[in-house]
């Protein structure tokens, strides 16, 4: 398990229970949390933070907790998850709405790429969203990322598949 990832402005660090308010505050809110099956009560956000610390263990990488280097304040969730059952792992972020529109998405997104090419040999990094996440869609767009793949998930569904190849953000 990685220690840490230093961006100029955040540390992203893996998730531990010390986590759970800021899961709280953002998965019950309908409007932040909507795109990752939100909004969602206390028990489920504690089993999203569970989830998270537990993906850890069993795939060896996973999501990394956003920490503001200078104020300390966590500001969201950036990482990489494969959940069973999944045809393909993915890149993935949510940010705290307070902490939106300071480009933390983009930072963190670029630095979690660059681990998984350098750190865990990946040749390209994956990810997806639905059809009406425009903000997801922006951000990797802003990343380079490209369209390789329309695929049906075992959520039943149908979503584009973009990939960060190694050297391509």
């Amino acid at each position: 398990m990685i220690d840490k990832i230093d961006t100029e402005r955040l540390i992203l660090k893996p998730p531990v229970a010390d986590d759970f308010g800021m899961y709280q505050q953002f998965f019950s809110d309908a409007m932040a949390s909507q795109a990752y099956g939100g909004p969602l009560p206390n028990h489920f956000a504690f089993r999203k933070l569970a989830s998270d610390i537990g993906h850890w263990k069993i795939r060896g990488y996973g999501m990394l907790t956003i920490h503001d280097r200078l104020s300390g304040e966590k500001v969201g969730s950036c990482g990489l998850v494969w959940p069973e059952g999944w045809p393909r792992s993915e890149l993935t972020w949510w940010i705290l709405p307070a902490a939106r529109r300071n480009g933390y998405a983009c930072e963190v997104s670029q630095a979690v790429i660059s681990y998984a090419h350098s750190k865990l040999g990946w040749e390209m990094v994956e990810t997806h969203m639905d059809d009406d996440n425009d903000a997801a869609k922006g951000l990797v767009k802003k990343l380079g990322g490209r369209l390789i793949a329309r695929e049906v998930f075992p959520d039943e569904v149908e979503r584009d598949v973009y990939s960060f190849p190694r050297g391509g953000v």
